[in-house]
C-alpha cells in the first residue's frame, strides 16, 4: 500500500513480458464460435454460450500457447482469435474485444451458474454485485473456473477492462488478503450481519425471549422443548444458495438460550465467511490465472489495485478520454463540430457513454492507465486509445 499504482503496473507490465510464452512465430490459437447459438441475446443453454464454447474449444490447447506480451499498436497480438461462424470480419481486435464483452454478460445473468448476486443487492445494497457461487463444484464446473481464472490473466495481457462487477471480497480472497468477518458480512448479507448482531448485543434472557418471538412470526424459529409456548431458535441457517444447514452436529435438535447464543451467533458468521472465501472454487480461478500470469505479481497489488488492474474503472472519465484523443488531417478540437461533439457526450449518462465506448471500440470500459501518458509512442497504444476523429468520407459538406 506504500507503493503507488502507476510503479506497480510498471514493474507488473515488464514481469509480464517477461514471461512470454508464445513467440512471434508461433500462430496463435483460433476459436470458432456460433452467433446463432444466442440469438436474440437469449441463451437457451449454458453450453451454448461462448464462454462455454469458449472453454471446450481452448481445453485442448497448452495453457503457454496463450501467454502472449502485453497488447500494443493497433492490432495487437491477443492470446488466441476468434472467428465467428458465418462472418468475415477484418483484423482480431474488435472480435476478441467483443467476446470479452459478451462473456462478462452471460457470467453476470441466470445462463451461467459460476457467479451469484450477493444477497445484499435484494435490499437494494450492493445492487448488481456478484460473487462466486458457494456449492459445491463438479469436475465440469471446477474447469470452468479454471476457464474463469485464465480469461482474468488474459485481459490483464490483453489490456481490456473486463465489465466485472465483483464484491471486494472476491478480489481480497484472489490476492490472498484475509476477509473482515464484520465488514465484508455486510457488505455480501446486510441481512444476515443484522441478524447477527442482534443476538451479539442481547443484554438479558429477556430480550433474547423477544427476539425469538420476532422469529418465530417469521417462520424461522420453532417452540422450546421445555416450555412448549415460548418460542426458540435452533442451530440451523440458511445458506446464501437457500439451503438450511445445521450449524453443529444435530443443529436441528439444539435449541439456542441464553449460555450458547454467542456460539450461535459465531456459527453463522463462520458460514457466511466460508462461503464468501469458497475455497474450492477460489482454488481453481487461481489455478486457471496462474496459468497465465505469475501468482506471485498478486503479493503486491491490494485487492482494489487487482480489480483496477483486470475490470479498470466501472465509470467513464470523459476529461481523460478527451486527453487522449486524435484529430485526423484537417480537424481541430476548436472547430464547432468538435466542440458540438463532446458537448453531446457530457449530456450522456454513464450507461449512454457505456454504450458509446461499445460502438466505437467493442468494449464498456476504458483503461485506466495510457501509454501516452508517460510519453509514449502512439504505436504503443491500445484500443480505445488514442480515440481518433476523422472528417468525413467522400466530397466535402457530403
Amino acid at each position: 500500500g506504500l507503493i503507488f499504482y502507476d510503479t506497480k503496473v510498471t514493474v507488473m507490465n515488464r514481469v509480464l513480458n517477461a514471461t512470454v510464452q508464445r513467440t512471434a512465430d508461433h500462430a496463435a490459437p483460433e476459436i470458432t464460435l456460433d452467433p446463432l447459438e444466442i440469438v436474440g441475446g437469449e441463451i437457451r443453454s449454458s453450453e451454448n454460450s461462448y464462454f462455454c464454447q469458449a472453454a471446450r474449444q481452448l481445453a485442448c490447447v497448452p495453457s503457454s500457447q496463450l501467454c502472449v506480451k502485453l497488447a500494443s499498436g493497433g492490432d495487437p497480438t491477443y492470446a488466441f482469435n476468434i472467428r465467428f461462424t458465418g462472418e468475415e470480419v477484418h483484423g482480431t481486435s474488435g472480435s476478441f474485444r467483443h467476446f470479452l464483452w459478451q462473456v462478462c454478460k452471460e457470467l453476470q445473468s441466470s445462463s451461467l451458474s459460476l457467479l451469484l448476486l450477493c444477497p445484499s443487492s435484494a435490499v437494494n445494497k450492493n445492487k448488481g454485485k456478484y460473487i462466486l457461487t458457494p456449492s459445491p463444484i463438479t469436475y465440469a464446473e471446477e474447469q470452468l473456473f479454471h476457464f474463469f481464472g485464465q480469461l482474468l490473466g488474459i485481459a490483464i495481457r490483453a489490456d481490456v477492462p473486463l465489465p466485472l462487477d465483483l464484491l471486494p471480497s472476491f478480489w481480497k480472497t484472489l490476492v490472498g488478503e484475509p476477509l473482515d468477518p464484520d465488514g465484508d458480512l455486510q457488505e455480501a448479507d446486510i441481512l444476515t450481519y443484522n441478524y447477527v448482531k442482534k443476538f451479539e448485543n442481547i443484554n438479558d434472557e429477556t430480550e433474547l425471549e423477544a427476539l425469538c418471538a420476532e422469529i418465530a412470526s417469521q417462520h424461522l424459529a420453532t417452540e422450546s422443548p421445555d416450555c412448549p409456548n415460548k418460542p426458540c431458535c435452533k442451530f440451523t441457517y440458511l445458506t446464501m444458495m437457500g439451503e438450511e444447514v445445521e450449524l453443529c452436529p444435530r443443529g436441528r435438535h439444539v435449541p439456542v438460550g441464553w449460555e450458547n447464543k454467542d456460539v450461535y451467533a459465531a456459527a453463522i458468521r463462520s458460514l457466511r465467511m466460508r462461503e464468501l472465501q469458497t475455497p474450492e472454487c477460489m482454488t481453481a480461478v487461481r489455478a486457471g490465472l496462474g496459468s497465465i500470469i505469475p501468482l506471485q505479481l498478486l503479493t503486491m497489488l491490494t485487492p482494489l489495485e487487482m480489480e483496477l488492474r483486470t475490470c479498470g474503472l466501472p465509470y467513464i472519465n470523459l476529461e481523460f478520454l478527451k486527453a487522449h484523443t486524435m484529430y485526423q488531417v484537417g480537424l481541430m478540437e476548436t472547430d464547432q463540430h468538435i466542440e458540438f461533439f463532446w458537448s453531446a457526450l457530457e449530456m450522456f449518462t454513464q450507461e449512454e457513454l457505456c454504450k458509446f465506448i461499445k460502438f466505437a471500440c467493442n468494449q464498456e470500459r476504458i483503461p485506466f492507465t495510457c501509454p501516452c501518458k508517460d510519453g509514449g509512442p502512439d504505436t504503443a497504444h491500445v484500443p480505445p486509445y488514442p480515440m481518433k476523429i476523422a472528417p468525413p468520407d467522400g466530397a466535402a459538406g457530403v
